[in-house]
């Protein structure tokens, strides 16, 4: 299974968490990864995004169909997201648009073996991988992207 970590591009500062909406920075970062993703993504991608409106915009510049999950929203947990994935074994592969710090300690968990506060930088992309080698089931960190180096 292939999972990809995709942090939502810059916002404005707001009172609403859920509302706050992509800077014009944000919005050039969220075209910029896009454009990567649609060049690499795997197949059979199923995308997963928080309902946030940051998260909505970020994705909304795949043009691609999404389902927006209420448990990936900004005060998500590490299990919740494993749940909504179905890491390590849902078919196809995953992208996840979501926050900070649930997708730093979901990383950090399926590479490191415990949660640790990771910091995922915004608009930045980390694509991880599961795989059975010599009978024991790892996690390959394929690719992690900032988007300041395809900008």
């Amino acid at each position: 299974m292939d999972l990809l970590l995709w942090r939502h591009a810059e916002a404005e500062d707001g009172e609403d968490d859920l509302k706050r909406r992509l800077t014009s920075r944000g919005e050039k970062q969220a075209k910029t990864m896009a454009a990567w993703i649609h060049a690499h993504q795997p197949k059979d991608l199923r995308i997963l995004v928080s309902p946030a409106v940051r998260t909505q915009q970020t994705v909304e510049a795949l043009k691609l169909p999404f389902e927006t999950h209420r448990k990936l929203g900004p005060d998500a947990c590490v299990s919740e997201l494993i749940a909504a994935i179905g890491w390590p074994d849902a078919p196809g592969s995953v992208l996840v648009v979501g926050h900070q710090p649930a997708l730093g300690r979901l990383a950090s968990l399926l590479l490191a073996g415990q949660e640790a506060d990771w910091s995922i930088k915004k608009g930045a992309l980390w694509w991880l991988s599961n795989r059975l080698r010599r009978g024991e089931t790892q996690t390959v960190l394929r690719a992690m992207i900032p988007v300041e180096l395809i900008d």
